[in-house]
């Protein structure tokens, strides 16, 4: 059975989460693992963990702004989106944004953003594309967004 954990530092699987981001396949991990370490986080920013049998396998953050540019005013964003590759498969990357939408919705967010460089993943969660947008990293992604009034 999975189980998803809404975090902030001090949580029991903040560490492993923490080294899982630092030493996972895709080359944002340590940016994450970086931020954690740091506890760069505003109070209500939470990270998520999927969590089975007792190990992490998969996490993903709800933050203020993610890569987007300071200048725009969306959020919050959704961002980190990472399933170690044995447990793909598994519907887990679905099971963090829904987690993470619920949450922002408790805290009176209407609308939840998400930047990616992936075609067609983030759709089939009820994601609308925007348009392409210049990120602070100086790439261009997707932006996409989704209603979470009606969930």
């Amino acid at each position: 059975m999975t189980e998803i954990y809404a975090m902030t530092q001090g949580h029991k699987f903040w560490e492993e989460t923490l080294q899982m981001a630092a030493k996972c396949s895709w080359r944002a991990g340590p940016v994450l693992s970086q931020k954690m370490s740091k506890n760069d986080f505003e109070e209500w920013e939470r990270v998520f963990c999927a969590v089975e049998n007792g190990d992490v396998v998969g996490f993903c953050t709800l933050t203020a702004k993610d890569e987007f540019p300071e200048k725009y005013d969306f959020t919050p964003f959704i961002g980190f989106v990472f399933v170690d590759e044995k447990y793909r498969g598994k519907r887990l990357s679905q099971l963090l944004i829904n987690n993470a939408v619920l949450y922002a919705r408790e805290l009176g967010y209407q609308k939840i953003y998400i930047m990616s460089g992936e075609r067609g993943l983030y759709e089939k969660y009820g994601f609308v594309k925007l348009g392409d947008c210049k990120t602070i990293y100086d790439v261009t992604d997707q932006l996409f967004v989704k209603s979470i009034n009606d969930l």
